[in-house]
């Protein structure tokens, strides 16, 4: 069985744990340590089962902790050449991932790491680099996709794969519009490698989701330019258009920014 955790997810801090009976690990570390130790307590479950890290991309919310992290368990990194170097030329990571803990990825190409099978696909963000997971484990396709300007064609048939789906829901176009942000932010968040808003998500979902996707969650919401319940009934309208009932024919949820949630048991 696989367990899920999601123990932030925004622009505070991003950080998910995947674990099955006798392996683990988490996809990015953007989360402060004594909080994760702390957290990790209150669910009974130890870092020390933590084997590896895969980082999506390099901007502080997803990697703040993660050379902390590494060294002091002694725990891989896995990501894109691309991510490493902007892990290394990022000042908010104060700690530096050891070289000797730095391994690489490549888009597209399928690795096994311990129980898991892992595949790095590309998703569009002003990042270094920046890819989503599709992570396989005890019979269960689990898919992760954050901080996405836009959906491509290959993002979609790995959300088509998935029966566990993580997929950003960060902004509502209006409140962006009408915020008050400058508008270099505005522009920055609405285009192509920017973050994926509520409706985008709704009709990627809806065109892309097999009969098998079984649960939901809508990650790294905006705090000011969105609310969790206009994200889950924006989307969840969305589906519904399309003949696809939130509840019934899936389950849909909105991750907590600060709050860890969970644990979800994926079988």
């Amino acid at each position: 069985m696989l367990k899920f955790i999601s123990f932030g997810s925004g622009s505070s801090g991003n950080c998910y744990f995947l674990a099955t009976p006798t392996d683990a690990l988490l996809i990015d570390i953007g989360v402060g340590l004594r909080g994760l130790k702390k957290h990790c307590r209150d669910y009974g479950c130890s870092l020390s089962k933590v084997r590896r890290v895969l980082i999506t991309h390099d901007h502080a919310d997803h990697i703040k902790s993660v050379g902390s992290f590494s060294n002091d368990y002694n725990v891989p990194v896995y990501a894109t050449r691309e991510v490493h170097v902007g892990i290394n030329r990022n000042c908010c990571v104060v700690k530096k991932v050891a070289p000797a803990l730095a391994c690489v990825l490549e888009k597209g190409q399928t690795q096994q790491l311990g129980d898991f099978r892992v595949t790095p696909f590309e998703v569009p963000h002003d990042s270094t680099d920046n890819v989503g997971y599709l992570v396989e484990a005890e019979g269960v396709a689990f898919c992760i996709i954050t901080d996405a300007g836009m959906v491509t064609d290959e993002m979609k048939t790995y959300i088509s794969r998935a029966n566990y789906l993580v997929i950003e829901a960060n902004h509502d176009v209006e409140m962006v519009m009408n915020g008050p942000y400058p508008k270099f932010l505005k522009d920055r968040i609405l285009s192509q490698t920017g973050h994926l808003n509520n409706n985008e998500c709704g009709v990627a979902l809806a065109e892309n989701m097999s009969e098998y996707l079984r649960h939901v969650w809508l990650c790294h919401l905006s705090e000011e330019n969105n609310h969790p319940e206009l994200a889950r009934k924006t989307v969840g309208a969305v589906l519904r258009n399309y003949g696809i009932v939130a509840g019934t024919d899936l389950q849909l949820e909105v991750l907590k920014r600060t709050t860890p949630m969970g644990p979800y048991e994926l079988v």
